[in-house]
């Protein structure tokens, strides 16, 4: 007996929105290593659609506070940043502000752990 097979086309539309935005204060070490970047106090998650807005997000956080890149993907919208609890958090909450107001997309609650 012969099996149908099914084909799945998933389509990607993306809306001008932060889809995460979260704070992890003093994380475990191993979270550092696994990531391959240098520990700080906090780290900082965001994604991003379209995804190239990571670039922008990148350029505001760094201008907002004292934090830095941990890594920057524009083609999955995924953005990582490192530095103290505070900074980490005024930064992702200085890109939520940006975009919302002048880019006027839907901003992600910041949450943390």
């Amino acid at each position: 007996m012969e099996q149908e097979l099914q084909r799945v086309i998933q389509e990607y539309v993306p809306g001008k929105q932060v889809t995460l935005a979260h704070v992890i204060a003093n994380p475990d070490p191993i979270l550092y290593t696994k990531l391959g970047i240098q520990e700080a106090g906090a780290i900082g998650i965001l994604t991003l659609t379209p995804t190239e807005t990571s670039i922008i997000a990148a350029d505001i956080a760094t201008k907002a506070a004292e934090v830095q890149l941990g890594f920057l993907d524009r083609f999955t919208g995924s953005l990582i940043i490192v530095g103290d609890v505070s900074a980490v958090d005024i930064a992702i909450h200085a890109v939520n502000q940006f975009l919302s107001e002048k880019l006027k997309f839907a901003p992600a609650i910041l949450t943390r752990s």
